[in-house]
């Protein structure tokens, strides 16, 4: 029998403040939508369901050098694109324009429906703004921004997407099915199984690198490191980052992760 691993996937409890930090995010995310004005265009649907929506921030200038696509985490069941719009800030200053996809939550849908709404949110993205794409996301959203650079995935846009920066990724679905978390998910060994990146293969002409806090959970440092291994490709720990935290150099145009993203 498998242990129970909720304890080992659990964030909020390791963090000290972390009801501060999370009020701080609604503050930030509100502030940086006020100071753009009508460059920040919320709620654009790609679908008919209530959360198939998209929120798009736009740099000021005529052109966008390309689309930076940032997917929110809350392990498929909690947050919005509304909760993150700060993140925006580090590509804005490089006059990239930003997606944020909404999507169906669990339990009403299930990770491989997210899967593909995420692809139609971008797809809906990129009729928008021209040039380059580059995806990333954090906790889920770094399991749904790896899974946009796996082989089994080739949406019209495919051809532009040049980089995959998953932050925090749940790299394999597997252990999530021991936890508390799957009475809700209801994740099954096939889904683990198509859905998981660490099992499956990255498309040759796509860069990533694997993106993750030195203070994290030791579950999300193997994640981290499984999916760096089996696909061959870099992953970096930021020292004396933890879970929350570690998204926070997306505001910085200068940091080391925009840098990656977007360089």
């Amino acid at each position: 029998m498998t242990d129970d691993l909720t304890l080992a996937y659990e964030n909020q409890s390791f963090v000290p403040g972390f009801d501060a930090i999370s009020a701080n995010w609604t503050v930030e995310a509100e502030a940086l939508r006020r100071r753009l004005g009508d460059r920040a265009q919320t709620g654009l649907r790609y679908g008919q369901a209530p959360r198939q929506t998209f929120d798009l921030f736009l740099p000021d200038v005529t052109h966008p050098v390309g689309l930076m696509v940032f997917i929110h985490g809350g392990y498929w069941l909690a947050t919005s694109p509304s909760t993150w719009s700060h993140l925006a800030a580090g590509a804005l200053a490089r006059d990239w324009a930003v997606a944020m996809p909404g999507y169906t939550l669990a339990p009403e849908a299930r990770i491989h429906t997210i899967t593909n709404e995420v692809e139609t949110a971008i797809f809906a993205a990129a009729q928008i703004v021209t040039g380059p794409i580059v995806v990333t996301g954090h906790s889920a959203g770094g399991h749904l921004s790896a899974r946009m650079a796996c082989t089994d995935r080739t949406p019209d846009w495919a051809a532009r997407l040049v980089r995959v920066v998953p932050i925090s990724p749940v790299s394999d679905l597997a252990p999530l099915r021991h936890t508390a978390m799957n009475a809700t998910l209801k994740i099954d060994a096939a889904e683990a199984a198509t859905e998981s990146p660490a099992r499956l293969t990255k498309r040759d002409d796509v860069d990533c690198t694997i993106w993750v806090g030195g203070q994290e959970r030791p579950a999300f440092l193997w994640q981290a490191r499984l999916l760096s291994e089996n696909w061959d490709c870099p992953w970096h720990v930021d020292p004396g980052k933890h879970h929350f935290d570690v998204i926070d150099a997306l505001k910085d145009a200068e940091s080391p992760l925009i840098q990656t993203l977007l360089d």
